[in-house]
């Protein structure tokens, strides 16, 4: 199964008077790249906060935000007096010392201030703490089965691109034959033109080496067998890293199948294939 890193989560729990909220999205990244951002109540269980979404979450720059949502919660905040007497009695000293006037509309500068409207933390009851923790996995949920989902539709992506580069290296067959007498027939009217003579098993045995070293048959097997690999991989448990591997691996095949072609229908053939293997690498990225 794919998971990717793009997720969202969100829940919503209740404690007493308070409406507590857990939010927690991600985006790509190479490693669990946790910010978090909790209000003051919380602060003091960051650590096992963090601990309780690592254990959960693997990958992705993570931001996870707990607070208390105020609108819906029974009790509104209370200003903090002493955080607004500290602040009031600091504008009034940089004034004085740098002369610079003092604000008219006092109370809506002061309460716009960090921690103005945030009353001194509470110790937390235990009780509390778990109505936090079952909250906070909750949204971990929701954001688990977002990653699903995501990942269910770079599933359906990858499979069509491997479809896809599958079709056109069958497509290549038919123009294999048609290649080589090309290129031989070429070589041949060139070294007539010289109007030279020339020994012609000679000829014929170095016709051969020069075939064969513009042969593909090999290329064409390591492809397909790679393409096999990446949906089995697909199929088990798919990490974005070994999948990028073996597009990288993928890409050297196709890549080596273009310098051999020449011949421009297989060439075009070749661009098709680079096309649907950039989509693939573009989105590998973001998968867990």
């Amino acid at each position: 199964m794919i998971l990717s890193m793009t997720g969202y989560g969100k829940a919503v729990g209740k404690y007493k008077n308070r409406q507590i909220v857990a939010e927690i999205r991600s985006l790509n990244s190479k490693q669990l790249d946790l910010s978090t951002k909790i209000c003051n109540s919380y602060r003091s269980r960051e650590i096992e906060i963090r601990n309780e979404i690592a254990k959960r979450v693997e990958r992705g720059k993570v931001d996870f935000s707990l607070y208390i949502d105020s609108a819906n919660s029974e009790v509104a905040p209370r200003i903090n007096q002493q955080v607004v007497a500290d602040y009031y009695a600091q504008i009034k000293q940089i004034s004085e010392n740098l002369n610079i006037a003092l604000p008219e509309n006092w109370f809506e500068v002061l309460l716009r201030l960090p921690d103005a409207t945030k009353a001194d933390a509470d110790e937390m009851e235990e009780e509390e703490w778990e109505v936090i923790k079952n909250t906070i996995h909750a949204a971990i949920d929701q954001f688990i089965e977002f990653r699903q989902k995501e990942g269910a539709s770079l599933d359906r992506v990858f499979r069509s691109n491997i479809e896809n580069i599958s079709a056109l290296l069958s497509q290549i067959d038919p123009y294999e034959k048609e290649r080589v007498e090309k290129i031989k027939q070429h070589l041949r009217d060139n070294l007539n033109s010289l109007g030279v003579d020339y020994d012609k098993n000679r000829f014929e045995q170095e016709l051969i080496f020069y075939i064969e070293k513009l042969d593909v048959n090999e290329e064409k097997n390591r492809l397909r067998q790679h393409l096999h690999y990446f949906l089995q991989t697909m199929d088990d448990a798919a990490s974005g890293k070994k999948l990028g591997f073996i597009s990288q691996e993928i890409g050297r095949e196709i890549n080596t199948l273009g310098s051999k072609s020449n011949h421009s229908e297989m060439q075009k053939i070749v661009v098709k294939m680079k096309d649907e293997l950039e989509q693939i690498k573009e989105q590998v990225l973001n998968v867990l």
